[in-house]
């Protein structure tokens, strides 16, 4: 298959050793070229396939990285992308306790319960002033089923649940600014979805992990109803249902084995396949933070994310958007274009990684420069990605798909490229 060339190829330059060592290198090798030839073929590699890429006999890094690096380019070429956006934390207050966390907080640490509506479109017009398009908005998981003082807060304003208020910080940033909301709530019903549809033209979600032993005593998610894997594969389910495109993904170091992580996998590609709403996947490194449960912990090692991105992009196939977030990777991020990701994620030039807030995101002029230097062309996208808005057959409401398209330049990324955020590091 012409798309194979590149790998198998390559192994023809190096297969001319004498040696019995060399001899095994090479044959094991080409064992991974006959593996990996089945990610190019109609449907990919089996579940069972999958498997294979961890353990005995499986591929190397290295080789695992021409795969997907080819798998990318038949889908994505040499465009790379990333999403302006300012980051609102609507509340830190949660209900979960992560053993990994400094994001949530409890009414007795907390600056303040909720952001209110004035704070909310503050920031939203700072960010639209500086040519932002996505508002993010990330809160802590139903915090009115732990917090007397959250519920109160709610009643006092008229709602009766966190996401109830949510939908309507998504309506006034929709009616009020140029941005578009992109909600990362946590787990959410059929009706929740349902009401944050009209405003938001993605969602979100990270799975993080399938491995229920990272709820089992002592886990990470011990203390997190929320985290289980069938709660969240849930909510992205009832998302396809719905007609959503969303984002969800992986954390990478968290306790889960390699196997787990292919099983997380192969569960976000079955649902991707039943309903085609997977707009993209995060494959996000774990980075220890001091004064939490697992602050001993340790990074996760580059070479474990390099291994994690590369089978994702070979579970995944050419047309999936695969990204690694660079402000967790701050010295290596361009690294990871040669594992197969096409996408940065969210980056904004006003506000911090609320949830990593000792990661700050790298400049603009530097992200470019850097991709760049990799033989990648940078370009600037809505929190909707152009396939689920642009032709005929739209996934977004009418009144979404007129900003979206009104925000886009004919190829549906942002209007205006990176000449709109010239100067700004």
């Amino acid at each position: 298959m012409a798309l194979l060339n590149p790998i198998v190829a390559d192994n023809s330059t190096r297969s001319g050793a004498s040696s019995g060592s060399s001899l095994g290198a090479a044959t094991h090798e080409l064992q991974g070229d006959k593996l990996l030839e089945g990610a190019f073929a109609d449907g990919g590699l089996t579940d069972e396939q999958a498997y294979f890429l961890d353990g005995d006999g499986c591929p190397p890094t290295e080789q695992l990285c021409r795969a997907a690096s080819a798998l990318r380019d038949l889908g994505k070429g040499k465009v790379v992308t990333f999403s302006p956006k300012v980051f609102i934390p609507l509340t830190h207050l949660c209900r979960d306790f992560c053993g990994y966390c400094t994001f949530r907080h409890s009414p007795q640490t907390a600056a303040q319960l909720y952001m209110t509506p004035e704070e909310v479109l503050a920031v939203a017009r700072a960010g639209e002033r500086l040519g932002c398009t996505e508002a993010l908005f990330t809160l802590g998981e139903r915090p009115e089923q732990r917090y007397p003082e959250a519920r109160s807060w709610l009643e006092d304003k008229g709602y009766s649940t966190t996401l109830e208020y949510l939908t309507a910080m998504c309506r006034l940033v929709m009616e009020e600014t140029t941005l578009m909301p992109h909600a990362n709530p946590g787990t959410m019903s059929r009706r929740e979805l349902a009401a944050l549809q009209p405003f938001n033209p993605s969602m979100g979600l990270m799975l993080e992990s399938a491995s229920p032993r990272l709820y089992e005593p002592g886990g990470p998610h011990e203390f997190a109803p929320s985290k289980r894997p069938r709660v969240r594969l849930r909510t992205v389910e009832l998302a396809g249902e719905l007609g959503i495109p969303f984002t969800t993904g992986i954390l990478v170091g968290i306790g889960e084995t390699r196997r787990e992580r292919i099983d997380a996998i192969l569960e976000i590609r079955q649902l991707h396949r039943a309903y085609g709403h997977i707009q993209e996947v995060i494959v996000q490194n774990f980075r220890a933070k001091p004064a939490t449960p697992m602050e001993d912990t340790g990074h996760a090692p580059s070479e474990e994310l390099l291994w994690t991105v590369a089978v994702a992009r070979i579970l995944l196939g050419p047309d999936v958007n695969l990204q690694v977030p660079p402000n967790l990777s701050a010295d290596d991020y361009p690294t990871y274009l040669a594992a197969g990701i096409n996408d940065w994620g969210g980056v904004s030039p006003l506000t911090i990684d609320f949830v990593n807030p000792e990661a700050p995101w790298p400049g603009l002029g530097d992200l470019q420069r850097h991709t760049e230097e990799k033989g990648f062309t940078l370009r600037p996208r809505l929190p909707v990605y152009p396939e689920y808005f642009k032709g005929a057959q739209s996934w977004l409401p009418g009144s979404l798909r007129d900003k979206a398209l009104s925000l886009a330049d004919h190829e549906g990324y942002v209007r205006g490229g990176m000449e709109r955020y010239a100067g700004r590091d």
